[in-house]
């Protein structure tokens, strides 16, 4: 929503133990995003066969069908019908400050899932993506990933500053990928007191990304490559850009492209996200993504990963 004044002038410094306000909105908004909601429409816009798996509420209905028809298997997704669907409410000022709440709702329900019923109703898994979920369900899914050997990806973003380095550790050992961005790694270290080398013996490969400058891929041997942006035609909205990486890397891997082409694809898709408004409006167009590929990593690259797609 929008606030057409500044909250600064609102509030009144000596009564904020008291504050009780309320805004009259000029604009509201709609957006379907979820860090899982938005790798899986990725991953299905782009031919892959993501099956999501998350906890929501009643409310889910439209949302599903909206990525079912975006190629999304939505039947790991279970419904709690005495909660709403995690909501995030936000509203900005002419400031562009902000004021948010956050309703996690049905996704404090995820730790009831297994994953193991997914996987005999689909068939074996390729990789397992843990995204940034209820905080217990993240750590019984990559638990059970473990025991199971099925491989995983660690992903924690945003609850990396709630969870405490023994959970984080927990989260990370034996990822085939740890994905994170240049803060949030630089947390993990701070939390897990674990130093780049420490991490590099739990993971295979660590993927950080830069914002402008990239991202930035170290095996486990410590070869490090970089990869740059495709270069934006505008600003539009940052939500979901991350998560756009991530399923375009995941996609690239998938089909067989080297790190250098899967890094090459994610930074395409998260330009996508990026020049548009909502993370999931994009549209994939493939002489269109033929043409800015070649333009920001040259003509080999761009026949490479146009025709793994």
């Amino acid at each position: 929503m929008h606030f057409p004044g500044r909250f600064a002038d609102q509030l009144v410094v000596d009564q904020l133990d008291r504050i009780s306000l309320s805004f009259l909105v000029d604009e509201l908004t709609i957006k379907r995003g979820g860090v899982a909601g938005n790798i899986a429409y990725a991953l299905g816009v782009l031919g892959q066969s993501p099956v999501l798996v998350g906890a929501v509420g009643a409310d889910f209905a439209d949302y599903r069908s909206w990525l079912d028809r975006h190629g999304v298997d939505t039947s790991g997704v279970h419904v709690f019908p005495d909660v709403h669907t995690a909501r995030f409410v936000c509203t900005t000022d002419d400031d562009m400050r902000q004021i948010a709440s956050f309703y996690a709702g049905a996704m404090s329900r995820a730790r009831e899932i297994e994953l193991q019923p997914v996987a005999d109703r689909v068939g074996p898994l390729d990789l397992v993506l843990i995204g940034a979920n209820d905080p217990e369900a993240m750590l019984r899914h990559t638990d059970e990933c473990r025991t199971r050997g099925i491989p995983f990806a660690a992903d924690p973003s945003q609850q990396l500053a709630r969870m405490e380095g023994p959970e984080i550790k927990r989260l990370v050992s034996g990822a085939r990928y740890l994905l994170t961005n240049d803060y949030e790694w630089e947390l993990l270290l701070k939390k897990t007191g674990w130093t780049a080398e420490d991490v590099a013996a739990e993971v295979e490969i660590r993927i950080t990304t830069l914002g402008e400058k990239g991202v930035q891929i170290v095996g486990r041997d410590g070869t490090a490559l970089e990869v740059g942006v495709v270069p934006e035609t505008a600003k539009v909205d940052p939500t979901g850009v991350g998560d756009a990486f991530r399923a375009g890397f995941l996609a690239g891997t998938a089909q067989g492209l080297s790190l250098e082409r899967a890094a090459q694809l994610g930074s395409l898709v998260a330009v996508h996200v990026l020049e548009t408004d909502g993370p999931q409006e994009w549209r994939w167009d493939r002489a269109q993504a033929l043409t800015r590929l070649e333009a920001a990593y040259g003509p080999d690259a761009a026949a490479e990963i146009t025709a793994a797609l």
